[in-house]
Parts: C-alpha cells; structure tokens; sequence
C-alpha cells in the first residue's frame, strides 16, 4: 500500500491517484476565476489589487491542503463570494470602515470559527435554522453579487426617479461586458470545463483586440505582492483604542460566522451526498475537521490580505470527474500556490470582463429556491424577505434579519413551536435588538 493510498484511503473509496488529480484539477479550473474576480472587488476598497490577488491564492490553497489532510474531503476552499462584497460594498464601503481593521474582524472571526467548533456552538446553530433560510439566503447572495455585476458592466445605473434604470449600453465598457456575457453563457451550456475563467481571459482579450479596454500591464514586485499580507489591524477590530465602531463591529462578525456557516455546510451537504460520502443518517463524517480547516483557512487568509475564506460548490465538478477523497483538495490546493507568483497580472483584467462573471455566478446561486416549500407561508415568507432584503438593502445581516424574526413569529402564529427552537427565538430577540438600536442610533 503506497503513502498516497494510505494517508488518503483511496482503495476503500474506490478511486486511484490518478482519478484524483484529475478531479482536482478539475476543480481547480472550475474555480480558478476567483484569482481574478475576488481581486476585482476587494481593490474597490483601496486594497493593493496584486497583494489581494496573491492573498486569494494564498488563501484558496493553504485551505485545499488543510481540508485535504485533516479531514480527507474532496472539498477545495477560497476567498468566498458574497463574503468578499459584504466585505467590500457593506463593511467598507458604507458602513466606512478601514480595511485593515475589517481584516482584522475576519482573523477575528477565524478565531471564533476555532472556540465554536470546539464547544460545539456551531453545529447547534446548524440545527436552529431552519433549511429554507440556507436556501433563501445563498440565493440573496447571488442576487447581490448579479447586482453588483449589472452595476459594474454599466448595466444598471442609478436613477433619481426610479432608483435605479438601464445605463448606457454603447459605452464601450458595456459593449464588453455584453459581449463577455455572451462568451460565458455559450461556455457554460458548452459544458467547457474552466467556463468563467477561460471566458474571462477571452473577454479581456476580445477588449483590448477592439479597442474596448486598454492593456496596462504594471511591473510587480515581491513588495507589491505582499502589499496585504500583515496589515490587518487586530486591536481596531476588538475596538480597542476607541475608534467608535462600537456594535458595528458585532455586527460584522455576526454575518461572517452565519453566512460562512451556512455557505459551508450548504456546501458540504451537497458535495458529500454526491460523492457518496454522508452517512446513512445524512449526517456528515468528520464534521469537526471539516470546519477546523474551514477556520484556519480564514485565518491564513486574513493575515495574506483577503476576505473569509469558504468551501465552494465548484468542487462538485471534481467530484464528478471522480474524486473522492483530500488528495483532490490537495491537488486543488497546489495548483493554486502554484499560480501564486503569477496573480498580480490580474491587474490587467478590466472590470468590464469580470462583471459577466459575478452576474452568471449570481445566477447560479438561485438554484437552493427549489429546495424552498413555496406553498408554506410559514416558511415561504420568511424565505421571500430574505431573498429580496439582502440585494435590495445592499445588506446579507438585514437579510438574515428579516428572514428570522419573520420565521419566529410565524412559527409562533402557527403554534408550530418545538422544544428545539428556543435558539431560533433567541437569535430573532437578538435580531429585533439590532433593529431597535439602529432606530435609536439614526
């Protein structure tokens, strides 16, 4: 018995080496637009965009190796979309907050991720909520990345009259971003392994060929590369010192432990089904390990410079092309170290070829909506609130929000109340504080 088979246990799941570097690099190509994308948006902030960009790979590969050595799953992990806008548009953005010290919140978190796990808060949150809320709000995030994307290509632009209107579709950004948008969707119904990334390149190709975007590259350098690595600023993110954040910093580390939490395990659950890896009672084997690599990835990621870091649902196209076991997330995990010193020339990507990529990424994210029990208001509302507030209020916490007190009182409504809710109900006082003190702070 090689070391391979041994450590990985390929025999005993029916695979070989060779099938499980194939699934990994197929993963690797499913997900690989993150090294460009994820750049794209958290530069917004006024993050050097080629440190972000070797963050990203740093990030994505350090965690494919621990989630492939520690609990042996096909599971590959990077910086997590939804995650990186919230980080970008809402922590940033509007709610003004440095980015150093929004790095800091996601060490912070990781932390966290580390203590919950271990006393098992974070499995008992997973049985509080209710299915339907992890399916509305993985669709939320998807609507608000598409947003974001429209917005991006020129697609949609601010309106005094109607909030928001058609922009100008002969800018030549948007020309691009429609002509991108067009290359993608053929690639994705082509089934063309590597769709996004492939289409992002051509679609920054295509622009500069035209005339459409212009081709800048700038020299990089090791300084550069590491323009994000270490600035976190951990005493801010504690609120030590008196920056005046104050519950916003709750707040903020509020969303990243549930929307990583249930990315995660909506994640895990459908890849381990696939894979034929849950046990029989549907439960998932090494849940612990799972969500200890999941933590340390985020870590690893906030001190390179990036967003929380998350397993993502493109490892399903390794698992289709055989893979089995850790050695897919390790083979995962080296290609993208392995991109690490070519990563700052996703500088050169326009924006305009990236913006197709978030609108279909967001497009895939409706898919959990079939899973909703549409004919029960008991669950339907609650999921329709927080599949509409989320984009609409530029806010995953006030879709989280909404989508739980709006569960607890119909669940109180409708006398379905079991003994196991008294966490649901607890999060929504929490919830209905956070909207009280908002009132009293405006």
């Amino acid at each position: 018995m090689s070391v391979l088979d041994k450590t990985f246990q390929l025999r005993e799941r029916g695979t070989s080496v060779q099938t499980e570097v194939l699934a990994g690099a197929t993963t690797f190509l499913t997900m690989a637009y993150i090294v460009l994308v994820n750049p794209a948006i958290l530069s917004t902030t006024g993050m050097p965009l080629a440190g972000v960009a070797a963050a990203t790979c740093l990030a994505a590969g350090v965690g494919c190796l621990l989630m492939g050595f520690l609990a042996n799953y096909p599971i590959a992990l990077a910086p997590g979309m939804g995650l990186n806008a919230y980080f970008a548009f809402t922590v940033v953005g509007a709610m003004g907050i440095p980015w150093q010290t929004a790095l800091g919140l996601v060490f912070v978190s990781g932390v966290l991720f580390f203590v919950l796990t271990l006393v098992g808060v974070r499995q008992l949150i997973v049985s509080a909520i209710p299915r339907a809320l992890f399916s509305a709000i993985a669709a939320g995030i998807g609507l608000f990345i598409a947003f974001i994307g429209l917005r991006g290509a020129g697609l949609v632009v601010a309106n005094p009259a109607t909030l928001v209107a058609l922009g100008d579709i002969h800018a030549p950004a948007t020309v691009l971003a429609l002509l991108g948008l067009a290359i993608l969707s053929v690639l994705l119904v082509l089934k063309v392994r590597g769709a996004i990334f492939i289409g992002i390149v051509a679609t920054a190709v295509l622009g500069w060929v035209l005339g459409l975007a212009t081709w800048a590259p700038q020299p990089y350098s090791l300084e550069e590369m590491t323009g994000t690595a270490l600035k976190l600023d951990i005493p801010a993110a504690l609120g030590v010192g008196g920056h005046g954040f104050g519950l916003a910093l709750l707040e903020i580390l509020f969303v990243f432990l549930f929307v990583d939490l249930f990315d995660n395990v909506g994640t895990l659950v459908a890849v381990s089904k696939k894979a034929g890896l849950l046990r029989p009672d549907g439960s998932i084997p090494r849940l612990n390990r799972i969500l200890f690599a999941d933590a340390g990835a985020t870590v690893v990621g906030s001190l390179a410079g990036t967003s929380t870091v998350v397993s993502y649902i493109e490892s399903a196209s390794g698992v289709s092309a055989g893979g089995r076991t850790g050695l897919t997330a390790v083979v995962t995990g080296l290609l993208f170290l392995a991109t690490l010193f070519v990563a700052p020339w996703a500088q050169v990507i326009p924006a305009a070829a990236t913006a197709p990529a978030l609108i279909l990424v967001g497009a895939m994210m409706m898919a959990p909506l079939t899973e909703i029990d549409w004919d029960d208001p008991v669950v339907s509302i609650p999921a329709f609130l927080t599949l509409v507030t989320i984009p609409l209020t530029f806010s995953i916490a006030n879709g989280l929000a909404f989508g739980v007190i709006a569960y607890a009182v119909l669940k109180l409504a409708s006398r379905r109340v079991a003994k196991a809710d008294w966490l649901l109900f607890a999060l929504a006082a929490l919830f209905v504080a956070r909207f009280v003190y908002m009132a009293f702070e405006a």
